[in-house]
């Protein structure tokens, strides 16, 4: 069979997304490659496909055990021999797959980078493997986000495999960390398959924050019953939004690595079974979370990272359909980074400037008045829009920038705004803290203040009419374009202007101030729903939860994630089609033989207006 056919046969689909198919006859010709695609590219039928071509064993190299779970449990329900080694695997389990590789009957394993080095699966694979593929590859690179040591050595164990291709996969990776990848699994004479970073289906935002549990709630309250992940920066933080959420009525649970395993592992089971609808989190949570319809994720503090950013914001609306990522800015969140690195006794000094530089990164896009999609992608090193055809005046239509949630101050006010809070931090003389100064400016005295005749300076209450979030959120901006700098000399926090900002006060140098002027509006649920499949209208969404309902019953009865049985796309087509016969059904995206095979029967009597029972 052809690639195209085993792509029908197995999952349903009549055509490849972006870059596939070039990953695929890359795979099957025995030729090296880089593969990055955005989070809902389709990644994992890269290696997938070639496994089930038949001609042999495809490794896979995943860094959590919970990825390599949930990718088994999909391949398997695509009708693929799968399997996974590691850890948590139990005694019978564990000889069942040895027994497998020896029979020479799997098709598709997964493996950690640990256990590969261990070093005692090299005779029991090597003869039968066609291809090495690397998951998550940006975990290789110091200039990453997720640098693992043990991904430094892989080419050791991929040596082992000479005539085995290899394949390199990631969501995020700048062009500086894509170069780091190549050099550091050794790839040979690689094909460079670089998708556009571009996710059009998503929504971001990013907003001054300013009263965190409020802002958390309008967002979560636009997506009633949905699934959402909300990450904080701290337990601490995550333990207090847990509880303030749940006090709301929200069905949520908090998830650190300071709770005990157990605890976790059920807040991650409730979430990706759809029992819970939202995961309060560390980033400790995220990177082995498959379920595809999160509708939203909110950062309620500041990610370490664009590169964290993108990853996680891209856990919403992995299945294609409209989804809102919002991030809550404060610059205290990248002294609160800094704080943590300096913690850290195995960090370099190269890692330790990158890190710097990836905090100056993603405070610029969080403060930038500029096209939150233009930003994300441009830091990948590609253009926007990837047409080359520029937007209209509305812009992307899909942040709040170009929404009109967010303005830009006209650059001469911009500028003059700038110099209007140097000059307070400069006449406080760098002693003192951001309060102190955004009293100074909205003339706010007190009797510090007034000791110090800092209330009689031409600069108290020259921006009294902005109000506080407006001046608090000016002075974030301007730390985040090094124009202020908060120091750790003393025991507390002081605002300092820096060489940068004296120019600035002297016309040397441009400014880019913005502020919110109106709340999100989202888009109610069944308008998403309507633009996701052709011919879905409002009247077919009650068929669209009955179905969900099937759905999960059959996920729970066989112990695995609801959309590994099938995607909300795949149940929004087919409340909108309603074929009535098994043949129609595989016409619909997604189901494939197997899926027809098992689970046809249950849909078509849902269809008919019956209660089926998952026996």
């Amino acid at each position: 069979m052809t690639p195209q056919e085993i792509l029908k046969k197995h999952w349903g689909y009549s055509a490849f997304k972006p870059l596939q198919k070039e990953a695929i006859e890359a795979a099957l010709s025995g030729r090296d490659c880089l593969v990055v695609l955005p989070t809902g590219g389709g990644k994992s039928l890269c290696y997938q496909l070639p496994a089930a071509m038949g001609k042999g064993l495809v490794l896979v190299v995943s860094p959590l055990i919970a990825l390599m779970d949930d990718q088994v449990a999909a391949a398997r329900e695509a009708g693929l021999a799968a399997d996974a080694l590691h850890s948590n695997l139990k005694v019978a389990p564990k000889r069942e797959v040895y027994k497998n590789l020896a029979d020479g009957t799997t098709q598709l394993l997964y493996v950690s980078p640990e256990r590969l080095l261990a070093g005692d699966l090299f005779d029991l694979i090597a003869e039968r493997l066609i291809l090495a593929a690397v998951d998550e590859a940006h975990c290789v690179s110091h200039w990453g986000h997720e640098f693992r040591p043990e991904y430094r050595r892989l080419t050791e164990a991929l040596d082992r495999f000479p005539k085995a291709a290899r394949m390199a996969l990631t969501a995020t990776a700048t062009p500086a960390v894509q170069r780091d990848i190549l050099a550091q699994l050794a790839l040979r004479s690689p094909e460079l398959l670089i998708g556009h970073p571009d996710r059009p289906n998503l929504i971001y935002r990013a907003f001054p924050r300013r009263d965190q549990i409020k802002q958390v709630l309008e967002t979560v309250r636009r997506h009633p019953g949905e699934g959402g992940i909300v990450y904080a920066q701290t337990r601490k933080d995550v333990e207090r939004l847990a509880a303030s959420l749940k006090k709301e009525g929200v069905s949520s649970a908090p998830y650190h690595a300071g709770l005990n395993a157990e605890d976790r592992r059920k807040a991650q089971d409730d979430f990706v079974n759809e029992r819970l609808d939202v995961v309060v989190a560390t980033i400790a949570f995220g990177m082995g979370i498959d379920r595809s319809n999160v509708r939203y994720v909110i950062h309620a503090n500041t990610p370490r990272s664009v590169e964290h950013y993108q990853q996680e914001s891209g856990r919403a609306g992995r299945d294609g359909l409209p989804a809102e990522c919002t991030l809550l800015f404060s610059a205290s969140d990248l002294a609160t980074h800094r704080w943590l690195a300096k913690k850290d006794i195995y960090i370099t000094a190269e890692r330790a400037r990158a890190l710097d530089n990836q905090l100056k990164d993603i405070g610029r896009y969080a403060v930038s008045p500029v096209c939150r999609h233009g930003l994300l992608v441009e830091h990948f090193g590609a253009p926007y829009p990837a047409d080359g055809v520029p937007h209209g005046e509305e812009g992307c239509g899909a942040c709040d920038v170009c929404l009109g949630e967010t303005k830009g101050l006209p650059p001469e006010e911009a500028i003059l705004t700038a110099k209007k809070v140097l000059s307070a931090a400069w006449r406080a003389e760098g002693r003192y803290g951001t309060g102190y100064v955004v009293n100074l400016l909205l003339g706010r005295p007190n009797d510090r203040m007034t000791a110090n005749g800092h209330d009689q300076l031409k600069v108290f209450g020259l921006l009294q009419e902005a109000g506080e979030p407006a001046v608090r959120s000016w002075i974030d901006q301007l730390i985040v374009q090094d124009y202020l700098e908060v120091t750790e000399e003393s025991e507390y926090p002081l605002l300092r202007i820096t060489q940068a900002g004296r120019d600035l006060c002297q016309d040397k140098g441009e400014v880019r101030l913005g502020l919110p002027v109106q709340a999100a509006k989202g888009k109610k649920k069944s308008k998403a729903l309507r633009n996701a499949a052709p011919g879905f209208t409002e009247s077919d969404e009650a068929l669209f939860e009955k179905l969900r309902a099937v759905r999960r019953a059959l996920a729970d009865k066989a112990g695995i994630a609801p959309y590994v049985v099938c995607q909300d796309t795949t149940l929004l087509e087919i409340a909108a089609v309603k074929p009535a016969t098994p043949e129609a059904l595989l016409d619909i995206k997604g189901m494939g033989e197997k899926r027809v095979k098992k689970y046809g029967a249950l849909f078509l009597d849902v269809l008919a207006g019956k209660n089926p029972a998952v026996e």
